[in-house]
């Protein structure tokens, strides 16, 4: 039976400024984005991937309501030209006389991006000056397989196959707020909280909020845990929200509403298909002795 996914006679040579199209297409997933990412129009994408496929005798995209997704022979070939891509940075480090180098991506939520991961990334970068950072902060979480990201930072127990998981710290939560509102709910005041918006209203933290403090009032709704301790810093309400974060916020002490919202397990995930890069290596070893030092900032803290 005749392969389906064959569009035709391969060519001779692959054009590497093709396979560097394909690899942007299957990251970012739309004609558009890739375009904006690599600084051209969406007719020289199309053009690149279409110069890809006829190098390769097969169909590499299939087209969907969501954008393009890779074909099996799609996959493969992302496999092979990621190899490529690496290959090329180690020689130029080589030639540039570099001990590491190149762009390592790491997938993280948004509050664990900005609460924890950036304040870090001045260590990081004095002991491996020559690795650039990209940061996909993002509650849709990004895809290994498809090289969205090279590292990412999970939190629950991760169920992608290709992964390579390391649980990193357990994550606690507590109920935050400015001290007065000790002295209100004292008084018999009711709680007021802030939680997740509409959109995450399914996180595990937001459900758990309505179902043990049901009819309670939500002041404030937003998208991020780093945004409702903001509002808790404010005095606007109470938010369940990490101890890490209410760690760098002083103002903030933490309440005893008879219960916390469960701990989660946080992961460190890499590809276990993904060709081996000195750089992801070096990025996922400095996290993990980050997070092993700083263990303490996830637990609740004394009293």
């Amino acid at each position: 039976m005749a392969d389906q996914n064959r569009t035709g006679p391969a060519r001779l040579a692959l054009d590497w400024e093709d396979a560097r199209f394909f690899v942007a297409l299957a990251r970012h997933g739309s004609l558009s984005a890739t375009a904006r990412a690599l600084g051209v129009n969406h007719a020289t994408v199309a053009r690149r991937i279409a110069g890809m496929e006829q190098a390769l005798g097969a169909r590499l995209f299939e087209r969907r309501p969501d954008g393009y997704g890779l074909t099996q022979a799609g996959h493969h070939a992302l496999e092979a030209a990621d190899a490529m891509e690496k290959a090329a940075r180690r020689l130029f480090r080589r030639h540039e006389g570099h001990a590491l180098s190149g762009l390592v991506r790491i997938g993280a939520t948004p509050s664990l991006a900005d609460s924890y991961l950036v304040p870090r990334l001045a260590a990081l970068a004095e002991r491996h000056p020559g690795i650039d950072i990209e940061i996909a902060a993002d509650r849709r979480l990004a895809s290994l397989s498809r090289r969205e990201v090279d590292i990412a930072l999970r939190l629950g127990a991760p169920k992608d196959g290709e992964a390579v998981a390391r649980r990193l710290v357990t994550v606690g939560f507590g109920f935050y707020a400015r001290p007065e509102w000790r002295a209100r709910l004292a008084a018999g005041a009711a709680p007021a909280f802030a939680t997740f918006d509409e959109a995450n209203a399914h996180l595990p933290e937001a459900t758990w909020l309505k179902r043990h403090f049901p009819g309670a009032r939500l002041v404030l709704r937003a998208n991020t845990q780093t945004t409702q301790a903001l509002a808790a810093k404010a005095g606007l309400a109470i938010a369940v929200v990490p101890h890490f974060i209410a760690t760098g916020m002083p103002e903030l002490v933490r309440l005893d509403l008879g219960r916390d919202a469960p701990p989660r397990d946080l992961f460190l995930l890499t590809n276990r298909l993904a060709p081996d890069d000195g750089a992801v290596r070096a990025v996922r070893d400095v996290l993990v002795e980050r997070f092993t030092a700083d263990a303490p900032l996830f637990t609740p803290p004394e009293a």
